[in-house]
C-alpha cells in the first residue's frame, strides 16, 4: 500500500514505523512542516502500561526509549507549607524532542521516507496514496477540510496554562499549589531527562485576569511564575521554547471529540489519528499515550484483515469501533482530572487539610480508587486511614489498625451512624392503601441486619393523592403510623441500624401503575387528580395536572406537617424531604416544569419559595435533635433545565433553612433527559455541593462496592453513600463487602455468626486459587 502520514508527531511516526515493520513492501511517507529533529514542547509522559505495549510491538524502539527515559514512582504535593509524598505510581517521562528523534531514526532504519519543511494544505496533494493518516495535530487542516464529515466538537476549557521548562531535575512528579491575593496557581512538574523538567503553570481565568497576566509579554509572565514558585525552583530558571506564540504565551486547553474518524475522498482513505481526532487534558498525561495506542490499534487491525488496500474500509471501521471506546474512557478520566484543577482553588484548596487534599488529588480522575492506592503505596494509605479515622473520633486498636473510611462513624445533630452506608429509598409498590405490611417488615428488617448504618423505606406519601401508584407507602393516618412504628421498633430493638423516613408528594408523576405493570403509565381506572407547579403532563398520555393554587399549597404544607409529626411519633431517626425526580416539590424547582409567572416562578428564589415553605414547616415540626436531609435532582440532564450550578444555589437555600444533608441525585424530571452514566456518575454533583456550598451530602449512583464508597468518603466527596440496587440483590451487602476487603470490625447479627467464618474462609480460598492461576 501507499501510505502517507501528514504530521510527524508520535502518532504519525509510530504508525509509519509499525506498518513498515509489518510489511516492508508498503511505501510509507511521513510529511512534517517543521525542520528535521525540531519540535516545540518539553517533556511528555505516559504510563508503564503504554511502555509495555511498545515493547510488544517494536522492542527496538521501546529499548531505545527506555534507555533515554526517566522513570519515577513518586508523586509529591507542595501545599500550605507541607510536602507530602507517595510512591508506586509508575510513570515514564521523556523529552518530546528526544522521543521524536528516536522515532524518526527508527523510521529511517526501516525505510520510511521522511519529508521535512513541507507544509501540507490538502490531502489531495497525495492523490496516489491508498491511505492518508491525518496526524497533523489539534488544529488539523485535513480535519477542517472535511468538517462536515468528521463533525468535530471542540470545547475550550476555562483555565489558562503556560508550558515551560526548567533546568532543575525533580525526582518526583510534583504538584505545587501556591495562593496569591487573587487566588490559586498550580504547577505540574516532572523530569524528562537528566537535567531538565517540564513545568506547566495553570490557573483560572479570573485569577489570570486579576494579575494582569494577559497584558504581559512572555518574559514578564515567566518572571511572574519564577517569583511565585521560587521556593520550589530553588534558584533555577524557567525557560520557554514557544517563542512563536504571541503575548504572554498562556493558552486555553481545547477538548476535542469527533463523531467520525475516517473518510474516502474519492481517491484515498483519510483517517484521523492522535490530537487531530481527540484530545485529553495534560492533568493525567494521556495525549502521547492516546497517539501511540491509536497507531498500535490501526496496525493491529491491518494484521487482522490483511495488509491490502481492498481491506482498508473494514480496517478503518474496526479501528474506530475499538478506539472510540478506549478514548472515551480516557477522555472521561481526563475530564474529571481537568475539572478538578479548574475548581481546585475555591472547592478544595481553601478548605481541605493537606492530607485530604492529597487524597482528593490522587483520585481526581476516579480511575485510581482506594484499594488501588493500597496496592501502590500501602504505608501512605494506612497513614491516611489513621488520619481520617482520628478525625471521625476513632482511635487505633492495639495493633494500630483503624477502620477504612466507609466504616468510620458519622454524627449529625443527635444521630450517630456506625458507618457511612445508607440503604437508599427504593420503591416497592407493595403497600395497600398506604399501609406497610409483612413484606415491608421482612424487606427492611433484612437490610437493617445486613450491616448498613441507616435504612430508608421508599418515599412515603403525605396524602392519598400524593402517591405515585396505589402501592406506595403513606403516612396520613394512625393505622399507617402504627404499621411503620412496628418496623422502626424492630430495627431499633434487633439491630444497630438507624431508620429514616423520606416524605414526598408525587405531583404530576402520580396516579400511575406499579412499576412492573407499566412504569409511569397512567392507571386504567381509579385515577385521582394531580397537582404540579404548572399544568404540564409528564407523558403525552398522562393526566394533565392542575397548577397549584394557594389553597392547594396550604393543604399540602399541612399534609407534610401532619406526616412529619406521625414520623416523629413512630420513632424515625432522620427525615428526608423528597424534592427531586420531577415530583411535586421538584416541579417547582426546575424551569422545565415550572412555567409560572407569579411569585412561585422565574428566579431561583421564586422557584424555591414553595419547596422551602414546605421544608421550614417540616423542620419546625420535626424534633430539633433529629437531623433532616433534602433530596435534590442536582442536574436535569436537559438543555434549559437545572444544572449543578443551579442545584448549588438551591442547596445553599435549604442549608440556610436548616437542612443538615443534601441527598444528591439527578434527572428524572422530564422523560427526554440525557443522563451521562458511568462509574460513580452522580458523585461529582455531591462533591460540588459539599465542598462549595459547605453542607454535608449523601452520594448515590453506581456505588456498588466497598472500594467505591471508601474512595468517595475518603476524598471528602460525600459524607454518606446511599446504595440502592446492590442492596436489592444482597440484603447483607455491607457485611459481605467488609469481608471482601478483609475488615473484621463490622458487627454481624449474633444469630448468623456461625456463617461468618465460613464466608470469610471461602473468600480467602477463592482469592488464593485466583492468585495461583496467575
Amino acid at each position: 500500500m501507499r501510505i502517507v502520514c501528514i504530521g510527524g508527531g508520535p502518532a504519525g511516526l509510530y504508525f509509519a514505523l509499525l506498518m513498515k515493520k509489518q510489511n516492508p513492501a508498503h511505501r510509507v511517507t511521513v510529511v512534517e512542516r517543521n525542520r528535521a529533529f525540531d519540535t516545540f514542547g518539553w517533556g511528555v509522559v505516559f504510563s508503564d502500561a503504554t511502555m509495555q505495549s511498545m515493547r510488544e510491538w517494536d522492542p527496538q524502539t521501546a529499548a531505545t526509549i527506555e534507555d533515554a527515559f526517566n522513570h519515577w514512582d513518586d508523586i509529591e504535593l507542595v501545599f500550605k507549607g507541607r510536602k507530602i509524598r507517595t510512591t508506586g505510581h509508575g510513570f515514564v517521562g521523556i523529552g518530546r524532542k528526544k522521543m521524536l528523534n528516536i522515532l524518526q531514526e527508527r523510521c529511517l532504519e526501516l525505510g520510511v521516507e521522511l519529508v521535512f519543511e513541507q507544509d501540507v494544505l490538502s490531502d489531495e496533494e497525495f492523490a496516489d496514496a491508498d491511505l492518508i493518516i491525518a496526524s497533523d495535530g489539534v488544529n488539523s487542516r485535513i480535519r477542517a477540510r472535511y468538517e462536515d464529515v468528521f463533525r468535530p466538537d471542540m470545547l475550550m476549557r476555562p483555565n489558562r496554562y503556560i508550558w515551560l521548562g526548567t533546568d532543575k531535575a525533580f525526582d518526583a512528579f510534583t504538584f505545587d499549589f501556591q495562593r496569591t491575593e487573587h487566588g490559586w496557581f498550580q504547577a505540574h512538574i516532572y523530569k524528562f531527562d537528566d537535567s531538565t523538567s517540564t513545568f506547566i503553570v495553570e490557573t483560572t481565568e479570573d485569577v489570570f485576569n486579576a494579575h494582569g497576566i494577559g497584558e504581559m509579554d512572555q518574559d514578564q509572565s515567566i518572571a511572574f511564575c519564577e517569583k511565585l514558585f521560587a521556593d520550589t525552583l530553588d534558584g533555577s530558571r524557567l525557560m520557554s521554547n514557544a517563542r512563536h506564540l504571541r503575548g504572554s504565551a498562556w493558552l486555553n486547553f481545547g477538548r476535542l471529540i469527533c463523531e467520525k474518524w475516517s473518510h474516502f475522498n474519492g481517491k484515498s482513505h483519510v483517517v484521523l489519528m492522535g490530537d487531530s481526532a481527540h484530545t485529553a487534558h495534560f492533568a493525567i498525561g494521556s495525549g502521547t499515550k492516546l497517539a501511540i495506542d491509536d497507531a498500535i490499534e490501526l496496525t493491529r487491525q491491518f494484521n487482522a484483515f490483511g495488509h491490502d488496500a481492498k481491506n482498508i474500509p473494514a480496517v478503518l471501521d474496526a479501528y474506530e469501533e475499538v478506539r472510540r471506546v478506549d478514548v472515551a474512557r480516557i477522555q472521561n478520566a481526563a475530564r474529571n482530572a481537568m475539572e478538578w484543577f479548574e475548581v481546585v482553588g475555591h472547592r478544595y484548596a481553601d478548605t481541605l487539610e493537606p492530607e485530604q487534599f492529597m487524597y482528593s488529588m490522587l483520585t481526581r480522575s476516579q480511575r485510581i480508587s482506594h484499594e488501588n492506592l493500597r496496592l501502590r503505596d500501602p504505608e501512605w494509605l494506612e497513614g491516611y486511614e489513621r488520619w481520617f479515622a482520628k478525625r471521625a473520633g476513632v482511635e487505633p486498636a492495639a495493633d494500630g489498625s483503624v477502620p477504612p473510611p466507609m466504616f468510620t462513624p458519622y454524627t449529625v445533630r443527635g444521630l450517630t451512624l456506625r458507618n457511612r452506608i445508607v440503604v437508599s429509598p427504593m420503591a416497592m409498590y407493595s403497600a395497600t392503601d398506604g399501609l406497610a405490611d409483612d413484606f415491608h417488615m421482612v424487606h427492611l428488617g433484612a437490610r437493617a441486619m445486613g450491616g448498613a448504618a441507616l435504612i430508608f423505606p421508599e418515599m412515603t406519601c403525605t396524602s392519598p393523592d400524593a402517591r405515585i401508584t396505589p402501592g406506595c407507602l403513606g403516612l396520613w393516618n394512625e393505622e399507617q403510623t402504627a404499621a411503620l412504628k412496628r418496623i422502626v421498633d424492630f430495627v431499633h430493638g434487633q439491630t444497630p441500624a438507624k431508620i429514616g423516613v423520606q416524605l414526598g408528594h408525587a405531583g404530576r408523576k402520580g396516579s400511575t401503575k406499579r412499576g412492573w405493570e407499566g412504569m409511569d403509565q397512567p392507571l386504567d381506572e381509579g385515577n385521582w387528580p394531580l397537582l404540579s407547579a404548572s399544568a404540564i403532563p409528564y407523558l403525552s398520555q398522562s393526566q394533565v395536572p392542575r397548577a397549584m393554587t394557594r389553597d392547594d399549597m396550604d393543604r399540602v404544607v399541612a399534609d407534610f406537617v401532619a406526616a412529619t409529626k406521625r414520623a416523629a411519633a413512630a420513632g424515625f431517626d432522620i427525615l428526608e424531604l423528597h424534592a427531586a425526580h420531577g415530583y411535586l416539590l421538584s416541579s417547582f424547582l426546575s424551569p422545565l416544569t415550572n412555567r409560572r409567572d407569579d411569585e412561585y416562578g422565574g428566579s431561583h428564589e421564586n422557584r424555591a419559595r414553595f419547596p422551602l415553605e414546605v421544608f421550614r414547616a417540616v423542620r419546625a415540626a420535626w424534633p430539633q435533635d433529629r437531623p433532616t436531609s433534602v433530596r435534590l435532582s442536582t442536574t436535569d440532564w436537559h438543555e434549559g433545565g437545572n444544572t449543578p450550578e443551579d442545584a448549588a444555589i438551591f442547596a445553599a437555600m435549604f442549608r440556610e433553612a436548616g437542612a443538615d444533608l443534601i441527598d444528591c441525585s439527578t434527572g428524572q424530571v422530564v422523560t427526554d433527559d440525557r443522563p451521562v452514566y458511568g462509574r460513580l456518575w452522580q458523585t461529582p454533583m455531591s462533591d460540588k455541593i459539599r465542598n462549595e456550598v459547605g453542607v454535608a451530602t449523601i452520594a448515590v449512583g453506581a456505588i456498588s462496592e466497598a472500594d467505591h464508597a471508601n474512595s468517595v468518603i475518603a476524598a471528602g466527596r460525600a459524607d454518606l453513600c446511599a446504595v440502592a440496587r446492590p442492596h436489592l440483590a444482597d440484603p447483607s451487602f455491607v457485611l459481605h463487602e467488609a469481608a471482601k476487603i478483609g475488615f473484621s470490625g463490622v458487627e454481624w447479627p449474633k444469630q448468623y455468626l456461625s456463617a461468618r467464618s465460613q464466608y470469610e474462609n471461602n473468600l480467602a480460598r477463592a482469592a488464593a486459587e485466583a492468585a495461583g492461576r496467575k
